[in-house]
């Protein structure tokens, strides 16, 4: 049986930026004795704020458009204060804590950093999963390590979660699936300094 601490949930974080707006990226969160570890890599936006505020929002959300776009730098999504923390609620996810910052665990790659969870609210049922949600955010994994994975890999990868998508994408799920493949083309493009424009 795998330990809940072992196990990885993926999440929308919103940090606050030095001028009170919204930063919003994807991230595997884990808890563990009550407490919610993330950790970011250095240096990150994210880990900035974090520590400069000392509270996060975790948004759970099925809309995996949020997974990719914020990913790849489109972070524009509607969002409302959160309730009991100086924060931000991404707008129509299916449910929100909010969190405090407990203890820093330093490192020099990947810092842990603890939260409590001072309110949490449900907003909308979780229907369940569905099979082309799950490629996007493994899409979005990958994107993320482009410059770490060999190109045989990813596009190994790619042609296995393109059969979910094939089956069971919506609109949604094409649309997050695009600005992920166009990101891939761009990174490659960029390695091999061919000309986008």
């Amino acid at each position: 049986m795998i330990e809940k601490e072992k196990m990885i949930f993926e999440t929308i974080v919103t940090s606050l930026n030095a001028d009170g707006s919204p930063h919003i990226a994807p991230f595997g969160i884990r808890e563990m004795d009550g407490l919610v570890l993330i950790a970011p890599f250095q240096p990150s936006t994210s880990l900035e704020n974090l520590l400069r505020a000392k509270t996060a929002v975790l948004n759970l959300t099925d809309d995996v458009r949020i997974f990719a776009g914020s990913l790849i730098g489109r972070r524009e999504w509607p969002v409302t204060a959160a309730s009991k923390v100086q924060g931000w609620v991404v707008q129509g996810v299916l449910a929100h804590r909010e969190l405090e910052l407990v203890k820093v665990v330093e490192d020099a790659v990947r810092p842990q950093l603890w939260f409590s969870t001072v309110y949490e609210q449900t907003h909308a049922p979780f229907r369940g999963f569905n099979r082309a949600q799950a490629a996007v955010i493994e899409l979005a994994v990958l994107v993320s390590r482009l410059h770490m994975l060999p190109a045989e890999k990813i596009d190994a990868e790619i042609k296995y979660l393109s059969i979910a998508m094939e089956k069971a994408a919506g609109e949604r799920e094409k649309e997050a699936w695009g600005w992920l493949m166009e990101a891939i083309t761009n990174f490659r493009a960029e390695q091999t300094g061919e000309n986008l424009a």
